[in-house]
């Protein structure tokens, strides 16, 4: 398990236009929400909900949740003044959803410097249509200000004129392509939301496949799956165990002046260590996050 920047293991989906959703947040126990502008929220809503949204950052009570807030496109007509509202606030990050090609990141970014966002406030793209997919290397090179790839699967079916299937098969090659371009320039990648919430086994079933394919998380819409997506994207006590057992032979055979150790069996090599050290590492911010939000 190659950790994320921040755990990412639950990014749940939250309408901006619902004021009690906004408060419920405060108190569940996802590594990040995503505040939407956008599809959650109706037209005629559409400037109230950024109202509530700015209104709910400025308050505060998220403690150490990734925020993120996602605006309606450049090409909408409320896209420019969400983007404005938002980067004066606290928000971590702002999602641009259908990001297709280098030049909307540029000009997203452009907008927010104008803006007055911090530097800190990075940004995040939703991987969503045929094009984006093809696009996904030009995409993640654009900028260092981008943390995240987000996956719109829904959307991405749609537009394939595929289908839904247990198995995903439709959109594995998407999927792949964007995990590559993620991994290629080191930034984070959260899988597409499971849109059956009566089938506990199929969502579980969906999330063993993400971690499988070397997604950092899964993207959400109803709290009552945030606990199975921290259990499957989260390291097992067991394994945290064994990564400090690995690490601890490792230094003990560096100061004898070995550059291998053999443990329960199994060869322990330089490479090894540093993947045991990055497993420590990221259940630590987990358990950092977790103190942080109860």
């Amino acid at each position: 398990m190659v950790a994320a920047q921040r755990p990412r293991r639950s990014v749940l989906y939250m309408p901006g236009s619902k004021s009690r959703a906004l408060e419920k947040a405060r108190n569940l126990m996802a590594d990040a929400l995503i505040f939407d502008l956008e599809d959650a929220v109706a037209d005629d809503k559409k400037v109230e909900a950024r109202q509530m949204v700015v209104q709910a950052l400025s308050q505060g009570g998220y403690g150490k949740r990734e925020i993120i807030v996602r605006v309606n496109g450049l090409d909408s007509e409320w896209g420019l003044e969400d983007i404005k509202a938002i980067s004066g606030t606290t928000a971590d990050a702002i999602l641009l959803p259908k990001v297709e090609n280098e030049g909307q990141v540029h000009k997203l970014i452009d907008l927010m410097k104008k803006s007055g966002a911090p530097e800190s406030m990075s940004v995040m793209c939703m991987m969503e249509t045929p094009l984006g997919m093809l696009n996904a290397k030009e995409i993640a090179a654009s900028s260092d200000r981008i943390s995240c790839f987000v996956m719109g699967t829904s959307d991405l079916v749609k537009d394939l004129q595929a289908q839904h299937t247990p198995e995903r098969l439709p959109v594995i090659t998407s999927l792949g392509l964007c995990l590559l371009a993620a991994r290629a320039y080191g930034i984070g990648i959260v899988d597409g939301v499971c849109l059956d919430l009566n089938d506990d086994d199929a969502f579980l079933e969906a999330c063993n496949q993400g971690l499988a394919l070397g997604f950092d998380g899964k993207t959400l819409i109803h709290p009552k799956t945030i606990s199975a997506a921290n259990k499957a994207f989260g390291p097992s006590k067991e394994a945290v165990e064994k990564a400090r057992s690995i690490v601890t032979a490792f230094e003990e055979a560096k100061k004898q002046g070995q550059g291998v150790v053999v443990l329960d069996g199994h060869l322990i090599e330089n490479l090894h260590a540093d993947e045991a050290r990055r497993l420590i590492a990221y259940a630590e911010a987990i358990n950092a996050l977790e103190q942080g939000t109860s």
